[in-house]
C-alpha cells in the first residue's frame, strides 16, 4: 500500500483501523515533497514541523478512542494566497515574499478544527493572476503528467501537488476558471462551490467580486468531504451567504435533464487575430462522447441557448483588472512587504519614488499589465463606457443561465478549449492566454457553482468536463458529478 495515492476515504478507514498512524502517513507525503518538489515546483512553504506535531495529537486521539472529525489526519496543501498563521504567504509575488501571515483564513481555521494536517503552500501565478503556472516570482509549476507543460493556473500548484501525490487534498481559489482549468490540466477534481457558499477571510484579494475558494480532490466524494468542512456563513466575510446549502440526493438519473450550450460548439474558432477561441476538436470530441454516455444511461440531453456568453470573456477583462486595480493599490511598501525604500536609498528621494520604485520592482509584467487595465476602464471618461456597460451585460449573462435553469438541472460543458499546452507557447501573446478561460468565466460572472472532472486522457494528456449548476445548488452538481466519474 503506498500511502501517497490514497484518497481522503481510504486514508480515513485505516488510520481507524490502526493500519498506519498519521504521522507515518504524514511522513509519507512529507517525504514525497522532499523528492518530487525539485522537479515540479508546487510546494513554495513547507510546515514540516506543525505537520508532525499535529500528526502525533491526532495518533493520541486515536488510541483513546475520541471520535473524530472525517478530515482528522489527513495531510492538505494550501495556494499560497490563503493565510496560515505563522506561515509565510507570497501570493507567488515578489511584493509579498517575506510576508508572515498573523492569522489564519477562516477555511484554514475550519480544517484546523476538522484535523486536517497542512502540509506546506502550494504555487500559484503571482496574485493569482494568469492561466497556466508559469507566472509565479518562484519558478513555473511543472505538470506531473508531462514536466515539459504547463499545469494550468493561477492554482498551478495545489492541483500539481495533488495529481503527484503530494496531498490528500489541496484548497484553491477561482476567479476566473483558476481552480477549474488545472484540475482538467491535471486530471483531478476541481471544484469553485456557489460564491459566497465558503468564507473568503483570510484570502488575498485579488477581485473581489469573482474570487471564491473551493477544493482539488482525487474524486468526488472526496470534494464533497472537503467542501462539507468549509462550506458555511462567516460573520468576517460580508459577501458570506447566509442562506444554507441544502444536501442533495439523486434517486434516479433518468430524472435528470442536462443542458448543452449551442453557442460553445458555434464559437468562431478563430479570430481576427488568428487565435484560436473555440473547442479543439479533441475536446469537443470528448465532450460529445461524454453526452452520449450519459444518454445511454437515461439522462436527458437538452440544448439550451445563452445568446450573451459570447460577451463573457470581454466582460471579464473589464471587471476582473478594474477590481485587481483597486485590490493592489494597498501594495505601497508603507503598511507590509517589499518596500524599495530599504534598499538603495539612492534612487528614493521622495515618498512617490518609494511608491514608484517598490510596485516596479515587485509586481511582475502580467500584474502590472491588468493593474493598467484596470486603471484605465475605472478612469474619469471611461468609467461609464467600460465598467458600468461591463456590469450590465454581466447581469443580462446571468439572466441568460436564469432562463437555462428554468428546462435543465445543470449545463455540460468543457473545462478547457484545449489540452495542455507546452511552457512558453502562449506568454508572448497575451490574448492568447486570456482565451483559455473562455468557458470557465461565465460560472464566476454569475457566482454560479461549477466542477472540472477527469474525462480521461486525450493523447496521453488529462482532460476535463465542466458542470455548471443552479445557484446554491452544489450539492447537486456534486451528486451530478459523481453519476459523470462512475460512468
Amino acid at each position: 500500500m503506498k500511502l501517497n495515492e490514497l484518497t481522503i476515504s481510504e486514508a480515513r478507514q485505516s488510520l481507524l483501523k490502526k493500519e498506519f498512524s498519521a504521522l507515518e502517513l504524514t511522513q509519507a507525503f512529507l517525504d514525497r515533497i522532499k523528492e518530487r518538489n525539485g522537479k515540479v515546483n508546487a510546494v513554495l512553504s513547507l510546515c514540516e514541523e506543525e505537520a508532525v506535531l499535529k500528526a502525533k495529537e491526532i495518533d493520541k486521539f486515536i488510541s483513546k478512542k475520541i471520535e473524530l472529525p472525517v478530515l482528522a489526519g489527513i495531510p492538505c496543501l494550501i495556494k499560497d494566497n490563503i493565510l496560515v498563521k505563522g506561515v509565510k504567504c507570497t501570493a507567488g509575488s515578489k511584493i509579498l515574499q517575506n510576508y508572515m501571515a498573523c492569522y489564519d483564513a477562516s477555511v484554514v481555521r475550519k480544517l484546523k478544527n476538522h484535523g486536517a494536517i497542512i502540509l506546506g503552500k502550494a504555487n500559484l501565478d503571482e496574485f493569482a493572476i494568469g492561466s497556466s503556472g508559469e507566472r509565479s516570482a518562484f519558478g513555473k509549476t511543472l505538470n506531473p503528467h508531462d514536466p515539459e507543460r504547463v499545469p494550468g493556473g493561477s492554482s498551478s500548484g495545489p492541483a500539481a501537488g495533488l495529481a503527484d501525490n503530494q496531498c490528500l487534498f489541496s484548497l484553491g481559489s477561482d476567479t476566473g476558471g483558476s481552480i477549474r482549468l488545472p484540475a482538467s490540466f491535471c486530471g483531478v477534481v476541481g471544484f469553485k462551490p456557489t460564491y459566497g457558499a465558503v468564507s473568503r477571510y483570510g484570502l488575498i484579494a485579488m477581485a473581489s467580486s469573482l474570487d471564491q475558494i473551493g477544493p482539488f480532490a482525487k474524486n468526488i466524494e472526496d470534494a464533497k468531504t472537503v467542501f462539507e468542512a468549509i462550506v458555511g456563513p462567516d460573520k468576517m466575510d460580508s459577501t458570506s451567504c447566509r442562506k444554507e446549502i441544502e444536501h442533495f440526493s439523486i434517486k434516479d438519473p433518468k430524472d435528470l435533464v442536462l443542458g448543452v450550450p449551442k453557442e460553445y460548439f458555434s464559437l468562431s474558432r478563430e479570430n481576427s487575430s488568428g487565435e484560436e477561441t473555440g473547442l479543439s476538436p479533441e475536446i469537443e470530441g470528448r465532450l460529445r462522447e461524454s453526452i452520449e454516455k450519459l444518454r445511454k444511461i437515461g439522462i436527458k440531453i437538452k440544448e439550451v441557448s445563452l445568446p450573451h456568453v459570447r460577451y463573457a470573456l470581454a466582460v471579464y477583462y473589464i471587471i476582473m483588472p478594474s477590481e485587481v486595480s483597486a485590490n493592489l493599490a494597498r501594495y505601497d511598501g508603507m503598511k507590509y512587504g517589499y518596500s524599495a525604500s530599504v534598499g538603495d536609498k539612492s534612487e528614493v528621494k521622495d515618498l512617490i519614488d518609494v511608491y514608484l520604485k517598490t510596485r516596479s520592482e515587485g509586481f511582475g509584467e502580467e500584474v502590472k499589465r491588468r493593474i493598467m487595465l484596470g486603471t484605465y476602464s475605472l478612469s474619469a471618461g471611461y468609467h461609464e463606457a467600460y465598467y458600468v456597460k461591463a456590469q450590465k451585460v454581466r447581469t443580462l449573462i446571468k439572466d441568460d443561465f436564469k432562463n437555462a435553469f428554468k428546462e435543465v438541472d445543470a449545463i455540460l460543458a468543457p473545462s478547457s478549449s484545449i489540452l495542455p499546452f507546452k511552457f512558453g507557447e502562449k506568454m508572448e501573446n497575451p490574448l492568447s492566454m486570456y482565451l483559455l478561460d473562455t468557458f470557465m468565466i461565465p460560472a464566476n460572472l454569475t457566482g454560479l457553482p461549477a466542477i472540472s472532472v477527469p474525462a480521461g486522457n486525450i493523447n496521453n494528456l488529462p482532460a476535463g468536463i465542466q458542470i455548471i449548476g443552479k445557484e446554491f445548488e452544489d450539492f447537486k452538481i456534486l451528486e451530478i458529478a459523481n453519476i459523470f466519474e462512475k460512468l
